[in-house]
């Protein structure tokens, strides 16, 4: 008998709700997602579909309406304030639009930046990670000496460095050209694989998706194999 493989992300019925009355909308419709470990799944739909309320549900930061999101096992929609916040900065790394590095911060700082906030059981060295990331020869520049590029790789970097089970990616290739978002994506998914995280990624960006294992879509708060 094969063994079952429990997934890292799990969000079973999960639905979330803005507003009251006739002023509620309903921003994610009874979503079911797995996500395993060394996985990269990709999240497509228009503006306004709920891909961003799907990243705030899966990476703690927003509670659903109904439903369950677990990460290893562990019932987000049950923790306590203290215990989400442990979790984000333990076992969830993000990487957001554009890098959102802090400007008076050089690019080893800026991964070092997690590892300030607490204590982390077997953090990444920051310098190696910088490497891998093929950014250590820039680790003394600050961002606005580094391009779009550079400044997602680093932020790559960062949300690497606690060695988290989940990697939530919102929007990486949004300010960058075609190549540079082939080299970023593809980055994403070698560490991805290579260091066995479930990734979620968000993207309008179509060209992309062949370096994922799965494309999913949303459409007004539904998500679904997207349509080939």
């Amino acid at each position: 008998m094969t063994a079952t493989v429990r997934p890292v992300l799990s969000l079973a019925d999960v639905t979330l709700l803005h507003g009251d009355g006739e002023e509620t909308v309903t921003a994610l419709d009874h979503v079911d997602l797995d996500v395993a470990a060394g996985e990269l799944v990709a999240v497509v739909g228009p503006s306004g579909s709920g891909k961003s309320s799907l990243l705030a549900v899966a990476g703690a930061l927003t509670t659903p309406t109904s439903g369950r999101v677990r990460i290893g096992g562990e019932d987000l929609t049950t923790a306590g304030r203290r215990q989400l916040t442990a979790l984000r900065r333990q076992r969830i790394g993000y990487v957001f639009q554009s890098g959102n590095l802090v400007p008076a911060l050089t690019a080893v700082d800026q991964v070092r930046l997690p590892l300030t906030f607490g204590k982390v059981a077997e953090p990444r060295d920051p310098l190696a990670l910088l490497a891998e990331v093929g950014m250590d020869h820039k680790a003394d520049r600050r961002p606005h000496q580094l391009s779009g590029g550079e400044r997602q790789r680093v932020g790559i970097a960062r949300a690497l460095v606690t060695r988290p089970e989940l990697l939530l990616v919102d929007e990486p290739t949004a300010a960058l050209d075609r190549q540079r978002s082939q080299d970023v994506v593809a980055l994403l998914a070698r560490e991805t694989r290579e260091h066995g995280v479930a990734t979620v990624m968000v993207t309008h960006d179509h060209d992309v998706l062949h370096h994922c294992d799965r494309v999913l879509e949303m459409i007004d708060g539904r998500l679904a194999a997207m349509a080939t």
